[in-house]
């Protein structure tokens, strides 16, 4: 009796998964529809989801509009430099958190939870005045050097994925003569690679995909990264809204690499915290 309410549990759980799976799909397989239709077939009402004649010159037609190339190059320039920078810091300051004993350690940590409830707008002005007593407007440096001084949610996950590590592994390094720096660098760092994937992944999207922040800080044209040198061709667009569709589709490729590449790590560490 139990087995066949097992069973039937199961396949419930297995159709569920399929019926939201399919409702996440069909925006994005009518938005790659739409990228490959003409412009009185992608204005038709009543709408149609197939087009009569695919037109893959639409993705072509794209890299004519923009310089797409140099706006692309910015966009990885501040993503890996922003993931470079989070790894690096938030995991310091996780393991200095998780790991180190030093005066008030809790009562700063909630300090820094608390900055997660600071909506980012409200702190856009500050560091614009910042940035621009530093000379940094119109670069791309305010873009990522944020990112290496730590954020709220990154120390969060490194400090829980440092909590997690059994201490018989530092103590067993402290026997042999390691230092707090090198049991980081050497121990924890490699243990954690699930929550540095994840962080990854969420650094490189969320920084891909900004709009705020390189709208205010920049202004030159050879200095846009690709959401913004997309959005700039807005009026090339008119009678070719296809093409915005297309352009928006070529931008989120290089998202769907980084995860494909992190999968394994992202899935682990979530299983992982699952079985705990």
């Amino acid at each position: 009796m139990q087995s066949s309410r097992k069973k039937s549990g199961k396949i419930l759980a297995y159709i569920a998964i399929i019926l939201s799976s399919l409702i996440m799909l069909v925006p994005f397989a009518k938005a790659i529809l739409n990228s490959l239709k003409t412009y009185a077939e992608y204005t038709a009402v009543p709408p149609t989801w197939f087009p009569k004649d695919f037109q893959w010159s639409n993705y072509a037609e794209v890299l004519k509009l923009g310089d797409f190339g140099t706006q692309t190059m910015n966009s990885f320039i501040v993503a890996i430099l922003s993931v470079v920078g989070t790894l690096l810091s938030c995991s310091l300051v996780g393991y200095a958190f998780a790991r180190l004993r030093f005066p008030f350690k809790n009562i700063l940590f909630m300090f820094v939870l608390g900055t997660m409830m600071i909506p980012p707008v409200v702190i856009i002005i500050p560091h614009f005045i910042i940035f621009n007593s530093l000379n940094m407007l119109d670069t791309l440096t305010p873009l990522w050097v944020i990112e290496w001084l730590a954020q709220p949610f990154g120390i969060f996950l490194m400090r829980q994925a440092f909590l997690s590590i059994p201490a018989d592994y530092e103590e067993s390094a402290k026997m042999e003569g390691a230092n707090p720096l090198r049991i980081y660098w050497r121990i924890y760092m490699p243990l954690s690679l699930p929550s540095l994937a994840t962080l990854s992944i969420f650094t490189f999207m969320t920084k891909w995909n900004e709009i705020l922040a390189p709208s205010i800080y920049l202004s030159s044209s050879e200095k846009f990264t690709l959401p913004i040198g997309i959005l700039g061709l807005k009026g090339q667009w008119v009678g070719n809204e296809q093409l915005m569709v297309a352009a928006a589709l070529m931008s989120l490729l290089p998202i769907l690499i980084v995860f494909l590449f992190a999968e394994k790590y992202f899935v682990q560490n979530h299983t992982a915290s699952g079985i705990k």
